[in-house]
């Protein structure tokens, strides 16, 4: 059975009502459980649990240094492009957005890929908007190539894909693929994807599992909380990671946990997810997965990153910029606006400077939170008592 089947027939009104209403005997019983169930989930996110938050920080904590020891993985998002010919309402790089964009060249993503491993980054994601006259197969395959000889840790986080057009991107040194969901809400997702091939929405949710039969070693997926109810998003993100601890057993699995961040377009969200409320998510996400990493990025600020370290993240982004060529200027000779994909040329005063702000740069996905750079929060993860941990796998491993 598909995970569409699946998640079709996942009894969520009972799940959600489990969410909101379950009692702390039930909490009390869910976390006793020693190989928990969504229904055991559904009563971790609950507001009853998160009346014994620090009993639930003690067990994921506990669980976490057991399975993953002092250790946080570090990464760094790579932009080749924000050129996208999705309309998503919550998304900085919507295809009716006036934004500045800009398509990196391989030399340039050479270039920005070499400034991040200057600072200690061994494990890069690179990320691009979806539009093919752009971003097409054989721009990615020789991205990755000439990454490859360079960089032992190539992660990809793209528009869905054909298994056999994932698969020559896995020939060319890729290992992973992040796909979110963005919403697992039928009628949210509608909504939100006006236009493009992403409004399909089983493709994409089918998307990890052709990823893992294209030979992708690691997967990763996520809801982004801001779109839809936050416990009917996390229920939907525990079924699918079972689904794929099941089905995609030869990978390893992250879950991220993202939540809304002001872009252009200024979209706000729609629902409310606390930091306590985040606090209690990443704690359920470890009782209920303790092999599974858990992903938290520059979305977050330094200060609520830092405290959750230690209850259940295993791996972080850090010094993140969300715009083509953002760590070394990269590509700004040639930015230009689009028009239902049509280039138009920016005229003389859009490439005027600002004081001494400098040229133009192109627009970022999302505003970050946390703007340490990357020794800074390696000192704090070391600080914590943890070891930042640059590079953890290598091609020769299984050359």
């Amino acid at each position: 059975m598909s995970f569409v089947a699946e998640l079709d027939a996942l009894p969520l009104s009972r799940l959600q009502a489990l969410a909101r209403n379950a009692d702390r005997r039930a909490v009390a019983a869910s976390l006793r459980s020693a190989e928990p169930s969504l229904v055991d989930f559904a009563c971790l996110i609950s507001p009853a649990a998160g009346e014994v938050l620090e009993e639930l920080a003690r067990r994921a904590q506990a669980l976490t240094r057991q399975r993953f020891g002092r250790v946080i993985r570090l990464f760094a998002p790579l932009y080749l492009s924000n050129e996208c010919i999705n309309n998503c309402r919550y998304c900085g790089f919507s295809r009716d957005n006036p934004i500045l964009r800009v398509t990196l060249s391989v030399d340039e993503v050479l270039r920005e890929a070499r400034a991040l491993k200057e600072q200690g980054f061994r494990n890069l994601l690179l990320v691009a908007g979806e539009h093919p006259r752009f971003i097409s197969e054989g721009y990615l395959r020789n991205c990755i190539a000439a990454l490859h000889a360079e960089v032992p840790s190539l992660s990809l986080e793209l528009g869905p894909m054909e298994t056999a057009d994932y698969r020559p991107l896995v020939e060319a040194g890729a290992e992973g693929l992040v796909v979110y969901q963005e919403t697992y809400d039928r009628a949210v997702y509608a909504d939100l994807h006006t236009s493009g091939p992403k409004r399909n929405f089983d493709w994409r949710l089918e998307t990890p599992a052709r990823a893992h039969t294209a030979g992708f070693r690691r997967l990763g997926i996520g809801a982004l909380y801001g779109l839809a109810d936050w416990r009917r998003e996390a229920i939907c993100v525990a079924a699918h990671a079972q689904y794929l601890l099941r089905h995609c057993w030869k990978a390893q699995l992250t879950v991220s946990i993202p939540r809304l961040r002001p872009c252009a377009g200024e979209f706000q969200p729609l629902t409310h997810l606390a930091d306590r409320e985040l606090v209690q998510l990443v704690c359920a996400y470890r009782l209920m997965f303790p092999d599974v990493g858990l992903v938290l990025s520059t979305r977050e600020p330094a200060a609520l990153r830092d405290g959750l370290i230690p209850l259940g993240i295993t791996l972080i982004s850090a010094g993140s910029h969300t715009e083509p060529g953002g760590y070394t200027g990269a590509g700004r000779d040639k930015l230009h606006r689009t028009e239902r994909g049509r280039i138009v040329e920016l005229g003389a005063s859009e490439w005027a400077t600002n004081g001494n702000a400098g040229p133009p740069e192109a627009t970022g996905q999302f505003n970050i939170a946390d703007d340490r750079s990357p020794n800074q929060v390696a000192e704090r993860i070391r600080r914590l008592g943890y070891e930042p941990v640059w590079k953890d796998w290598d091609a020769a491993l299984t050359a």
